[in-house]
């Protein structure tokens, strides 16, 4: 299995390992996140008591569009509080990212701290500088490009929080819109069935089927309460089956079919996710320090 950036990050972000060990270790366990931060941790490479707020959960989605409306790129840029995010000096940089992922087509976080901003400054020495003005951690998530020829991009954000490009042919800009904010609200994994992984519905199918056999009915009706099942779980994960959230009687698929329109991909960026945050408690935090002071 390719063990790519994004994987070494998260895997680093977990344990506090360093870059290099967090990469052997996922080499070794073929990509398996979970065996990884197992392994680190036989190896007395885990930071067990990485301190939280190093953890960069917070920040902003960032989008950038082309002027021909033909391209555009969001990316998710990472800090430690919801204060800095809202800054100028960090909301600046985050736009500045986006802008340099929608001229250069670069998505890779490594590859792309490499790129220069308008200034002839790399990426990464902007993030370093921002870092000491800041004093929190920064941290360029991920990012993606999508792009058209003969169709449309529509952008939506919900806040600083949440993005979403969506790429169609036929429609107006006000369904694109609609689409892209139907996304943002209702978070489906794929436009279709057709596009849901087979790991994915052989995994719920496993575990409807251990449901259905403790009913205690007929082989034949288990299979059609299975097939039941499947496909109202399809239904609620993609685009096309999902009520749409304007108008609840009708799927998204009813309503591209009456605009004409059909959704050829899309992105849904929301900050943080994916990010096991550390949960502090700030009155013991406060005890512990002032035990601290007392022992100085």
């Amino acid at each position: 299995m390719a063990i790519t950036a994004a994987m070494v990050k998260t895997l680093r972000e977990r344990t506090g390992a360093g870059m290099m060990d967090c990469k052997k270790a996922l080499s070794e366990t073929n990509g398996d996140m979970e065996a990884a931060v197992d392994l680190l941790r036989k190896k007395g490479m885990a930071s067990a008591d990485k301190k939280a707020d190093r953890v960069a959960a917070e920040g902003i989605i960032a989008v950038a569009v082309s002027d021909d409306g033909k391209k555009a790129a969001i990316v998710e840029v990472n800090c430690e509080t919801d204060f800095v995010a809202k800054g100028d000096d960090f909301q600046n940089f985050a736009n500045a990212v986006a802008q340099v992922v929608l001229e250069t087509g670069v998505v890779d976080p490594e590859q792309l701290a490499e790129q220069k901003l308008p200034s002839g400054q790399r990426v990464d020495e902007a993030r370093r500088e921002l870092i000491a003005k800041i004093g929190e951690n920064v941290q360029i998530r991920r990012a993606e490009l999508l792009q058209t020829e003969n169709g449309r991009i529509g952008v939506y954000r919900h806040g600083d929080r949440i993005g979403v490009v969506v790429v169609m042919e036929g429609g107006d800009d006000t369904v694109v819109r609609d689409v892209a904010m139907h996304i943002a609200a209702s978070k489906p994994a794929a436009i279709s069935a057709d596009d849901v992984p087979a790991e994915v519905i052989a995994r719920e199918r496993e575990i409807f089927t251990a449901q259905a056999k403790e009913s205690g009915k007929p082989d034949n009706i288990i299979e059609k309460m299975i097939e039941g099942r499947i496909n109202k779980f399809l239904k609620e994960i993609t685009l096309l089956g999902q009520p749409f959230v304007k108008n609840p009687d009708q799927t998204v698929e009813q309503l591209l079919k009456e605009m004409d329109a059909v959704v050829n991909q899309f992105a849904r960026l929301e900050v943080g996710e994916g990010i096991e945050k550390k949960e502090e408690n700030f009155a013991e935090e406060v005890a512990k320090q002032a035990a601290a002071a007392q022992k100085s």
